[in-house]
Formats: structure tokens, C-alpha cells, sequence
């Protein structure tokens, strides 16, 4: 487990498998599964766009993903996503809207499992949403750790 600055203990921000993230009970597992559609992306084709309404959580299959963010009306690159990463939780679990653009930056294929068979699913299997927000949360972490730790030690490193 790591270990903050203080000595306070934090959990794992590891990503838990797709499979145990959206495991659901018989009949409504099964009700997912049919509802997930695959998607095919062209070489520069725009998966989905900042502030557009979210269609649902995408895992992306294969390919070359690329995350943009308009911030303080600056364009920020947010840096390649990769096969296997699940997508746009927090669209998904909060105000639905997306928080950045995808574009597929070659060939590229998704899986799209749909808002309303996700919305369904979160009413008739509420731990299916916690798991999903305790996702959302370890890709905060990894996002925090993977920008603040190494600024902390550039800015320490020059103050030495």
C-alpha cells in the first residue's frame, strides 16, 4: 500500500479488471452484455467531443487515442489513452457531460456500453454504480500522482 508524505496509508490506485468492475447479478449482467455495441474509428475521426453529452462508458480495443481538454480557452493535450482503458467515468456518474475530446489517432475500435442500460443497471444493482465510483476515484489518484509527485520533486530538486 503506498505511503503518503505524513505516513497516512492510502488504497491501491491500481485499475481493477473490466470484468470485476461490471460484474452484476444473472439476468442483468447478461442485459449488459447485449447492449454493449462495437465501434469503428477512422484515423482522425473524433470519438466524442468536450461538454457533448456522454452516450455511455467506453472500453477501447485497439488503436491510437488521443485526449484533449479546453482549459482557461488554452487547448491542453491530456495524453494517449490505451487499448484496455475503460473511459469517461466521470461523464458517465456525474453531470453526464464528457470532460475532455477523444480522437482515435489511427485505425481504432471501442466497445460502447450505452447510458441507459448503464442507468438501469445502477437502479437495480446499486453496487455496480459504488464500484464504478470507487474506479473514478483511483483514476484520480493515478492522474494526481502521475502530474503532482513529479512536480514536487522538479520543484525541490531546484530549490537544493
Amino acid at each position: 500500500m503506498p505511503i503518503l508524505e505524513h505516513g497516512e496509508h492510502v488504497y491501491s490506485i491500481t485499475p481493477r479488471p473490466l470484468a470485476e468492475l461490471l460484474t452484476c447479478p444473472g439476468e442483468l449482467g447478461e442485459q449488459l452484455g447485449r447492449a454493449i455495441q462495437r465501434l469503428e474509428f477512422k484515423a482522425g475521426e473524433m470519438i466524442f467531443v468536450q461538454n457533448s453529452e456522454t452516450r455511455g462508458l467506453y472500453l477501447l480495443l485497439a488503436g491510437e487515442f488521443y485526449r484533449s481538454a479546453e482549459r482557461r480557452e488554452k487547448r491542453l493535450s491530456l495524453g494517449p489513452l490505451h487499448s484496455g482503458d475503460l473511459t469517461e467515468l466521470a461523464a458517465v456518474l456525474g453531470d453526464e457531460s464528457h470532460t475532455y475530446s477523444l480522437m482515435a489517432g489511427a485505425p481504432s475500435a471501442a466497445l460502447l456500453l450505452p447510458k441507459p442500460a448503464l442507468l438501469e443497471a445502477f437502479s437495480a444493482y446499486p453496487p455496480l454504480r459504488m464500484r464504478l465510483l470507487e474506479e473514478l476515484g483511483r483514476e484520480v489518484s493515478r492522474a494526481y500522482h502521475s502530474v503532482y509527485i513529479p512536480r514536487r520533486t522538479r520543484m525541490r530538486s531546484s530549490t537544493v
